[in-house]
């Protein structure tokens, strides 16, 4: 029986892939690597730190300036981006229903803790959650699966056939895929397109969070509840 839901947040509740990118490229050309660009960073958006810089960064160099590098990104992101991030319509009447209908509801981010906490407030949704994982919580951010289990593990130890995962990139697909998740709720104003996340094993796609909303009732969240 499922019981709970777990949400990405970047791309998902949140409107701040862009602003990720524009942050990482800044850091990127900061330690002299100009030829990264905002598209192949956009396309990395999703995966943790630990998982985004190897793309772009030979590991002896990763080895030796990779810390500076993303400290200096994360608080480049905080002083001039994180102002910026906007929730997407229907966030908080979305959970609220969620809840009503008897869900438990858990994020599962890449970022770290401290961003977390603030797209809780910036989504107004810090009061309807029954646990939140970040990239601190885990060793390997997505597309490993740590940070789901993790969720999975504050939820009260939840089995992976239990929960519903909603996210907008195919890494959070896989992630949830490996950990043996079936129900996987893909949303685009990510800006992933659709047949990458259906590839990655997503079994729904809304354009975004007030359209699962709006179609309730033939979504995984309320065929699970008439099923009951």
């Amino acid at each position: 029986m499922l019981k709970a839901a777990i949400f990405d947040i970047d791309g998902t509740l949140v409107d701040s892939v862009d602003l990720h990118a524009e942050a990482w490229v800044r850091a990127f050309h900061r330690f002299r690597y100009q030829h990264v660009t905002f598209a192949e960073v956009r396309s990395q958006i999703g995966k943790g730190g630990d998982q985004l810089m190897p793309v772009f960064i030979p590991q002896q160099d990763l080895e030796r300036i990779g810390d500076a590098l993303e400290q200096w990104r994360s608080e480049l992101f905080r002083r001039e981006y994180m102002p910026h991030v906007k929730p997407f319509p229907m966030v908080r009447e979305l959970f609220e229903h969620l809840k009503n209908d008897g869900w438990q509801i858990a994020l599962a981010s890449s970022s770290n803790k401290q961003d977390l906490e603030q797209y809780k407030k910036i989504a107004n949704i810090g009061d309807l959650l029954e646990a939140s994982t970040s990239a601190d919580d885990a060793e390997r951010s997505k597309p490993h699966p740590d940070i789901f289990a993790a969720a999975l593990d504050h939820l009260g130890g939840l089995k992976p056939t239990e929960v519903v995962v909603v996210g907008d990139t195919p890494y959070d697909a896989e992630a949830a895929r490996k950990l043996g998740v079936r129900e996987i709720i893909g949303v685009l104003c990510g800006g992933f397109r659709e047949d990458d996340l259906r590839k990655s094993g997503c079994t729904a796609i809304y354009p975004e969070p007030a359209d699962i909303l709006e179609h309730y009732a033939e979504s995984a969240f309320g065929r699970a509840r008439k099923a009951a």
